[in-house]
């Protein structure tokens, strides 16, 4: 990696960590966005609650898996309050990893896991994904929900990724991406907003998987569930202001702005969303 590329995954990491950090940000997504799983739901209502929209993504990536057991060690980078690693160690028995940038959010799941009985299972680990802190070959599953598009350097985390992974291990992974055919220009609100200069595309992610040995099992696209998503944030937003008191005005303010910037771009097509599933071989 070169200097300019390594200062700006790191420059990428501070901001996601300085984010997910702060106040404003763990009080708002532990109590709107989905209590322990904080990503995109699934939604076969569109006016159902979203922390079971969002558990149902978990249980519904993990239903494509082949490799998940007592005996699997399986990787969750972007692990957020590790919701999912918690739920793969309760259903399968299995070894969890997961790895996250956010202190906070670390400490929010590591409390979780002793509450839930599950810290002999779930291990939370303070990392970038990046750069993962593992030898090479330990990993039967690979994982990751809706993280990947805050690394300034996407080819590295697949290849950290394809590195850590077993001969025959999979990666399975969420992302909101903008879409092959996106008109240059259009997404920029939304960049701004995530203070990144670009998003990954189904494309240039099937392109990486490639180079570093990955061969694709299969691709979900789900597009429709990241528009309902938003818009149902959006609406617990509206709903939920005025008990909000200890999130700042301002950050709701700003977040109600971008919330509407990913509907946008959901609804013109601009945006995709779905499940990729990875072997290596």
């Amino acid at each position: 990696m070169t200097g300019s590329a390594a200062a700006a995954t790191q420059s990428a990491a501070a901001t996601a960590r300085d984010y997910y950090n702060s106040d404003d940000a763990d009080r708002f997504y532990s109590s709107v966005w989905g209590g322990e799983d904080i990503h995109i739901g699934i939604y076969h209502d569109p006016e159902e609650s979203i922390p079971f929209a969002s558990r149902r993504t978990v249980a519904h990536i993990a239903s494509r898996l082949s490799r998940l057991s007592r005996a699997s060690r399986v990787l969750d980078i972007g692990s957020g309050y590790a919701g999912a690693a918690r739920y793969l160690a309760k259903t399968y028995g299995c070894r969890v990893s997961a790895l996250n940038l956010s202190d906070v959010e670390n400490q929010r799941a590591r409390r979780l896991n002793e509450q839930q009985d599950l810290a002999q299972l779930v291990e939370v680990i303070d990392g970038t994904f990046e750069s993962l802190p593992f030898s090479d070959d330990l990993f039967d599953v690979a994982w990751s929900q809706d993280a990947i598009l805050h690394s300034a350097d996407r080819e590295r985390v697949f290849a950290e990724v394809c590195r850590v992974l077993k001969h025959d291990g999979e990666f399975v992974f969420t992302d909101p991406m903008q879409a092959d055919d996106c008109p240059p220009g259009v997404l920029q609100p939304i960049l701004d907003r995530i203070h990144l200069e670009s998003l990954g595309a189904p494309a240039s992610y099937r392109q990486m998987a490639a180079r570093c040995g990955l061969t694709e099992v299969d691709y979900e696209e789900l597009t429709a569930h990241l528009v309902t998503h938003y818009s149902r944030v959006l609406e617990e937003v509206d709903k939920q202001q005025d008990s909000l008191r200890n999130v700042s005005p301002g950050y709701l303010q700003r977040m109600k702005k971008g919330l509407q910037h990913w509907i946008n771009g959901g609804e013109r097509r601009q945006l995709e969303w779905g499940i990729f599933h990875f072997r290596k071989m």
